[in-house]
């Protein structure tokens, strides 16, 4: 009979956390989903919700919203960790950013908490433009953004979530740091084209400054929170060297390829998400 554990997946409901989640209750362990909507609630912006939310956890799922980098977040995982050792949590994963290196002052307070850990630094989510900010301009036909010439071995979700899985449940992964990444190398115009062609519409990439993407966002009324992080991640991130630099490490943890962008395409093509909402 296998062993089977408690996990607490923090952001189960988000990008990675809900297929960790999925995976694991599919496997057949007890999974809490830490959110704000679920009981007992799990709250960023409440430290008082995560005791409850570790009673009687064996192994915890970390992703921090909206980024580790974020001013505030290396307190929040400091009082975290406090909190799971008072628990006696077993098994530490963080889910942290490639090539972000306010992330990985959060790691060190993983890897120095005497708990078990593995940490899994991902590279850009092929999902950021399907779930998230990269969005809403795909489906207005004009994408414009800083950082055009930089390349980026974009990471599938589900990738990183059968990363996720196999770390948690595996003490071989204990003590290791994984840097994930797909396969290849794509700028921003090259996946506006890919997904251009893909779905037969006309979506037109625009290179522009930093400088003008913060200004834009701002006159758009995008939380300020929000802004500072997009500007952190296309300088001090997309301006590091090592984001172009692709790992084998998914191959090494799965013992199979990462998904190629293209197969990402493929499938989110089905599901309807880039097609242009009518107006009336």
């Amino acid at each position: 009979m296998k062993n089977l554990s408690n996990i607490l997946v923090i952001g189960g409901t988000g990008k990675t956390g809900r297929k960790v989640a999925t995976k694991l209750i599919e496997l057949g362990h007890n999974v809490r989903i830490g959110s704000r909507s679920t009981t007992p609630k799990f709250d960023w912006d409440n430290s008082e919700t995560w005791t409850e939310a570790l009673q009687g956890i064996d192994k915890v799922y970390i992703t921090f919203q909206p980024d580790l980098a974020v001013p505030g977040a290396l307190e929040a995982i400091e009082v975290l960790i406090k909190k799971a050792k008072q628990c006696h949590v077993k098994k530490l994963v963080l889910l942290s950013g490639k090539g972000e290196r306010e992330a990985e002052l959060c790691e060190q307070v993983v890897i120095h908490s005497g708990i078990d850990y593995t940490i899994v630094r991902a590279s850009w989510f092929n999902q950021n433009f399907s779930e998230s900010f990269f969005l809403d301009p795909i489906l207005e036909g004009l994408v414009a953004l800083p950082q055009a010439d930089v390349k980026v071995p974009f990471v599938d979700t589900t990738d990183i979530a059968d990363v996720a899985v196999e770390v948690l449940l595996n003490e071989k992964h204990n003590g290791n740091i994984y840097q994930l990444t797909g396969p290849r190398l794509l700028t921003f115009k090259d996946v506006v084209e890919d997904i251009s062609k893909a779905t037969k519409r006309e979506i037109i990439f625009t290179s522009i400054s930093l400088t003008a993407y913060v200004k834009a966002m701002k006159e758009q009324g995008v939380p300020e929170n929000f802004v500072w992080l997009v500007e952190y991640l296309f300088s001090e991130v997309l301006g590091n060297p090592i984001i172009s630099e692709i790992t084998n490490d998914i191959e090494q943890v799965l013992g199979r390829k990462p998904i190629d962008f293209s197969d990402y395409i493929k499938e989110t093509k089905t599901t309807g998400v880039w097609n242009p909402v009518l107006s009336n």
